[in-house]
């Protein structure tokens, strides 16, 4: 395959064998894309996993649901670097309020560190105790 600019023939590259593979040269990359390029998904485990149990959790979620892995790695990549301003206590608490409401995004695990959400109480289980007015029918009414 080659690819033009204004004419002139600024790289070849060899088709890429199965439908939907990608083929890369680093060098092609941009500088912002390149930086991620010495991280592997054993590399992003080892260092969530350091951080705590729920950021190790949310880093895999996030990896798996991607058609890609690779894909997930800038969140999850950001995810870890969280850790540097709030420190691994925090954000493994931030992490699992994410898992809890099921959010498994870079922006959701900050927007919880930054209102200070990672230590509010989760969802109140419902009272199981029926609430009793002459205004509520109840399930008896409906047939």
């Amino acid at each position: 395959m080659e690819i033009f600019l204004r004419g002139e023939r600024i790289a070849v590259h060899a088709r890429g064998s199965g439908n939907g593979k990608h083929t890369t040269i680093a060098e092609h990359m941009p500088s912002s894309h390149r930086r991620y390029g010495d991280w592997t998904i054993a590399r992003i485990h080892q260092e969530a996993t350091r951080l705590g149990p729920s950021v190790a959790t949310l880093c895999t979620l996030i990896l798996e649901r991607r058609p890609h892995p690779e894909q997930g790695f800038r969140a999850c990549i950001g995810i870890l670097r969280l850790a540097r301003s709030v420190g691994a206590d925090r954000l493994d608490a931030a992490a699992e309020r994410a898992l809890t409401i099921g959010t498994l995004t870079y922006s959701s695990v900050k927007s919880i560190l930054d209102h200070r959400l990672e230590r509010a109480a989760g969802t109140a289980s419902p009272d199981p105790t029926p609430i009793r007015h002459p205004n509520i029918r109840g399930g008896g009414y409906f047939h």
